[in-house]
């Protein structure tokens, strides 16, 4: 009691809530739950994380349906594929008839043809300075194509037509500048303005039959030589700078997008091989899983995924970094892959294969292509999550790693692997052999020996 006041006072606690914290704003939402996330008081954390992460990698085996449709037209086996960079709905291909098409990718439809070569129409690239298409083919012909009209018109005639001297393999353009590159007997590098080329690079190889910018450290060249051989140019510079060789040849190869130094070239030994080009000693990584000689191969435009068709009538997906495919993608219907393309969002792959249909595919198998809100789409990262927290466990890692592939790739792996252990086994056993032959020279004679030479 207050003595001057004569009132008195009195401590009382009262329980404080704010409506915000469990009212709903409108009847739509969900109702909000109080949680505490003390670790003590929720002892079956793991247990019950783990048996979401189950259903959750189970539920994306479930719902993998890579496939999504078909385009057909073309009279013969593809060649080639090009993304134009302004339009991500515009796919143009190549044939081996020298038909060139341009696609409307979202409505599945053709939107121009012309008849861009006669024969093998080889490769095409893409300037985004000039907004222009350029194609070779075997006659002899480097094509300029404008590609700004939706309804793909400017495609009736060539802009400018250049002759050259012998029969064309590839073609890249520079990135930034109006620098073409194609190979073929040699690594010529032409101005979009003359009708000669203004350097030709040679290293006593017959032909090229794959010839890349790089995206990144735009002047540096790469190409496959057919000697088994990949040779790294700089068009700054008047002679190759490095070369490299395989023991079979290289089909194709692709930068990556995303850093400067790294590629990937598709090899006829089954295999992809990742290259430093600051260090050819070795390559960074070899991608294995393929039965038949890789064809092509193209990378994402995050840099850190790559797809990989090859003649085994397969697509493989591999991680950039990872040895073995995340992901293979077959029909029943698809022959031999001849080409293979990443789209530009990041969401599909394109493939060409010589029974003259291209076909799209998801990027991620299970990925919906429809409409996602935003609850689901933060119960799918929680699921991806708790997949990723449990790869290792080994129900997990065998579920998700399990995929049905055809029966000629199974015998073929299968034949493979046996072929590879018997190889290790027969080298294990020269080395245990030759061992024993060896006499066994006590440490003092080993100094005398060393003393009298």
């Amino acid at each position: 009691m207050d003595i001057f006041s004569g009132e008195s006072k009195m401590k009382v606690k009262v329980l404080v809530r704010n409506p915000d914290d469990y009212l709903r704003e409108t009847k739509r939402d969900i109702h909000k739950l109080p949680r505490n996330y003390n670790p003590a008081l929720h002892p079956l954390e793991a247990p019950r994380e783990y048996t979401r992460a189950m259903n959750a990698v189970k539920l994306e085996r479930v719902f993998a349906m890579p496939f999504i449709g078909s385009l057909d037209g073309h009279q013969d086996g593809l060649t080639c594929l090009g993304k134009h960079p302004d339009h991500l709905s515009w796919l143009y291909s190549g044939a081996c008839d020298g038909e060139l098409k341009l696609w409307d990718v979202a409505k599945r439809k053709i939107v121009y043809t012309v008849q861009a070569h006669d024969g093998f129409l080889r490769a095409m690239a893409f300037s985004q300075e000039t907004s222009s298409l350029y194609t070779v083919g075997d006659d002899k012909l480097i094509k300029q194509w404008k590609t700004q009209e939706l309804d793909g018109s400017d495609l009736k005639a060539p802009v400018n037509t250049i002759v050259t001297r012998s029969m064309l393999t590839g073609v890249s353009h520079h990135r930034s500048k109006p620098y073409l590159a194609t190979c073929g007997e040699a690594c010529n590098l032409w101005e979009q303005t003359r009708a000669q080329p203004i350097k030709t690079f040679q290293w006593g190889v017959d032909s090229l039959q794959c010839i890349k910018f790089n995206q990144v450290e735009e002047n540096v060249i790469t190409a496959c030589g057919s000697d088994r051989s990949i040779i790294l140019y700089d068009m700054r510079e008047s002679a190759p700078l490095r070369k490299v060789v395989l023991q079979m040849r290289s089909n194709s190869l692709c930068w990556n997008p995303m850093e400067a130094f790294i590629f990937t070239v598709a090899n006829e030994d089954y295999n992809l091989y990742t290259f430093d080009m600051r260090n050819f000693a070795s390559p960074i990584n070899v991608h294995k899983d393929h039965v038949s000689a890789v064809i092509d191969v193209d990378y994402s435009p995050t840099g850190k995924e790559f797809v990989s068709a090859s003649y085994d009538k397969t697509i493989r997906l591999y991680n950039s970094r990872q040895a073995h495919s995340r992901d293979i993608y077959h029909t029943n219907r698809m022959q031999r892959l001849t080409c293979a393309a990443w789209s530009l969002d990041d969401r599909f792959i394109y493939s060409g294969s010589d029974e003259m249909n291209i076909r799209i595919w998801k990027a991620r198998a299970a990925e919906k292509l429809g409409v996602v809100k935003p609850r689901e789409k933060t119960a799918l990262r929680v699921n991806a999550k708790l997949v990723e927290k449990f790869a290792h466990h080994p129900a997990i890692k065998r579920i998700n790693r399990h995929r049905h592939v055809p029966r000629h790739v199974y015998n073929s792996r299968n034949e493979l692997r046996s072929s590879r252990i018997a190889a290790r086994r027969k080298e294990f056993n020269v080395r245990t052999h030759t061992k024993r032959q060896l006499p066994i020279i006590p440490e003092k004679a080993k100094v005398i020996v060393s003393e009298q030479q």
